[in-house]
């Protein structure tokens, strides 16, 4: 099932898109000390004083934060545009994004001017937020239902690949350097061209150009390509089906889905997934582990290179739930990882609160890391991207990742928010507020998540059919509360198929 034209259009949307956003969440560490410097003798050069420490943290946590708020930004005019443009077009439209940012970011240092940076960041968050929804979007409606979870985890592997690229950037010895520090943000150009050249060559995805452009000959080419035969009648079919099903009906509002009774479940569903994706306290990781990789007796000079092998871990695991994925299910991926995180955090809240009377206790919280890590990449990690694309029909599908995407980056600045008031206040037993959230996610995945490993689409829907309290039937015939017809227009609709059909009978 895995055709060539599959695995190049997959690896190449990712490498320009969620790859861009896992880099861009880990470039802005190591130049940290360098940038500080450049906006204290920015300000000085202006204004003829140094800029107070008081603002000077204040304008570094805009522009590591400010990055979330483009996230929001993308994640809401994603609709319109995967819905116009389709999304292979938005893919290749969203570089336009990132070649800017890069721009701004890179020269920023050149110019003089640190608001560059700022706004740099902003452009690549909205780069970033489209990209997290048009992505998922895309491999879940090219993919076969025996690998659409394999396929849609490579969206979280490339995250991993990213944030672990910008740790090795960002060593001394390549761009981890004061006068170097700009050549971090403008390597982002390299994925960008790189998907432009490659991705216009492959096609659109099929599911759109048949149920939404109502183009069958080229849907029908973009399956035979991307499965690697020419019968694909019976794949036709089956999207077929989900268009009669939907055939009066237009693509919905976020409005008009969570009105939805028949989908009452589904969106819950990715609102806690999404949700505990960045509240489950992995950002919260990546704030302590210096601070514990140096209470473990490890040179200050030598942590930058012992930080990558938490990159390097949450790389290998990204990997390894794609290759099992298919075996073992959506479920015990996303409940096992959420449940090993519980543990793993208790430890570590011991571990942290003890270690100045055990001496290898510090050993044992750098395994703790290494192991939250690794068990939220198994499974919380990219499950969350695959089910949204899972769980919706067509005319459905982008709302739910305009609301899987909103609740993501607003959850993700409020961890960047909240975090510092909450970990100066409960210290290390920060982590047991992290543990209480992953233990009431893995809670309700575990009454109300199905399987939906294999399954059609229109088999989910059926799984949550009965929880959602409607009849299938009844689930098909009221998608859309706010688009039911007059009876009139579904007479006048009955007449014109009738004469359609005796015209297709003249014509034979």
């Amino acid at each position: 099932n895995w055709s060539g034209s599959l695995i190049v259009a997959s690896l190449t949307g990712a490498f320009g898109s969620s790859f861009l956003y896992g880099y861009n969440l880990s470039v802005v560490n190591a130049p940290a000390v360098y940038i500080k410097k450049f906006y204290n003798e920015t300000w000085e050069r202006r204004y003829g004083f140094s800029v107070d420490e008081s603002t000077l943290t204040l304008l570094w946590s805009i522009t590591v934060s400010i990055f979330a708020i483009g996230g929001l930004v993308g994640a809401i005019i994603v609709t319109p545009i995967v819905k116009f443009f389709g999304r292979k077009c938005t893919l290749l439209l969203n570089n336009v994004f990132a070649v800017t940012a890069a721009l701004l970011m890179s020269l920023s240092l050149f110019v003089g001017s640190f608001e560059m940076l700022i706004l740099g960041r902003i452009i690549m968050g909205v780069d970033a937020g489209i990209s997290l929804s048009a992505l998922p979007m895309y491999l879940s409606e090219i993919s076969p239902k025996e690998i659409r979870g394999s396929l849609g985890q490579v969206t979280a592997i490339f995250i991993c690949i990213g944030v672990f690229t910008g740790q090795v950037l960002g060593l001394p010895e390549i761009f981890g350097q004061e006068s170097r520090w700009p050549y971090l943000f403008g390597a982002i150009i390299v994925p960008s061209l790189i998907q432009v050249m490659i991705l216009p060559f492959l096609p659109e995805s099929p599911r759109y150009l048949l149920l939404e452009k109502h183009n069958t000959s080229k849907a029908e080419k973009a399956f035979q390509t991307f499965l690697g035969k020419d019968d694909v009648s019976h794949e036709v079919e089956e999207v077929l089906a989900e268009s009669r099903v939907q055939r009066n009906t237009k693509l919905v509002s976020i409005l008009q889905l969570l009105r939805t009774h028949a989908v009452r479940w589904q969106v819950i569903t990715v609102v806690v997934t999404m949700g505990c994706y960045q509240l489950c306290g992995l950002n919260a990781i990546w704030y302590y582990t210096n601070n514990i990789f140096s209470e473990a007796g490890i040179n200050h000079e030598t942590i930058p290179y012992v930080t990558l092998s938490t990159g390097a871990v949450e790389t290998v695991a990204a990997v390894f739930s794609g290759l099992v994925i298919e075996r073992l299910g959506r479920r015990p991926l996303l409940i096992g990882g959420f449940g090993l995180m519980i543990a793993f955090f208790a430890v570590l809240t011991v571990s942290l609160t003890l270690q100045k009377t055990v001496h290898w206790l510090p050993y044992l919280s750098i395994f703790c890391i290494l192991a939250i890590i690794a068990s939220f990449c198994i499974g919380p990690g990219g499950i969350p991207f695959v089910l949204t694309g899972e769980f919706f029909q067509q005319s459905q599908r982008p709302a739910a990742f305009m609301i899987a995407g909103t609740v993501n980056w607003l959850s993700n600045f409020a961890v960047g928010l909240l975090f510092p008031f909450i970990q100066s206040g409960l210290q290390t037993y920060c982590f047991l507020v992290f543990a209480a959230i992953c233990f009431a996610g893995a809670t309700y995945l575990f009454f109300v998540l199905p399987e939906t490993k294999n399954k059609t689409f229109h088999e989910i829907s059926q799984a949550f059919a009965k929880r959602n309290k409607v009849s299938l039937e009844m689930q098909e015939m009221n998608h859309y509360p706010g688009e039911r017809k007059s009876s009139a227009e579904q007479e006048s609709n009955f007449t014109s198929s009738v004469d359609n059909e005796e015209t297709k009978k003249g014509i034979v």
